[in-house]
């Protein structure tokens, strides 16, 4: 039942983000047109692009799961300080307890590994 409920417990913590990569393509002039809304450059957007879909997948099926969990930790920390710091708005301090809550959760990822059913040998 452990092996069973890390897998599960990897996918939710993931899913977020592989939604989010395949949202920025459908909406990619979206996207970049609210990153440069906070003076960021648009081609920012390939790498997280990237990132959001590659290390969730990484992290779900197990494999160079503390890597990808690592990198995805780092990116909840940079997104909540960059877009997230308006704490008159109730909602964007939520959302920055959110980034970092997830970013928490991607440590205890990167200390333990993935413990259930994974790709990395042991």
């Amino acid at each position: 039942m452990t092996k069973i409920l890390d897998v599960i417990g990897r996918i939710f913590i993931s899913i977020v983000f592989l939604l989010s990569g395949f949202n920025k393509i459908g909406n990619y002039q979206g996207t970049v047109g609210w990153m440069e809304s906070f003076d960021l450059p648009g081609f920012l957007i390939i790498p997280a692009i990237i990132l959001e879909i590659v290390a969730p997948i990484l992290v779900i099926i197990g494999y160079q799961t503390r890597i990808a969990a690592g990198a995805l930790s780092l990116f909840c920390i940079a997104t909540a300080i960059i877009f997230h710091t308006d704490f008159s708005d109730q909602m964007q301090l939520i959302a920055f307890m959110k980034n970092f809550a997830l970013a928490g959760g991607f440590l205890f990822l990167v200390v333990n590994g993935a413990k259930g059913y994974c790709l990395d040998k042991k």
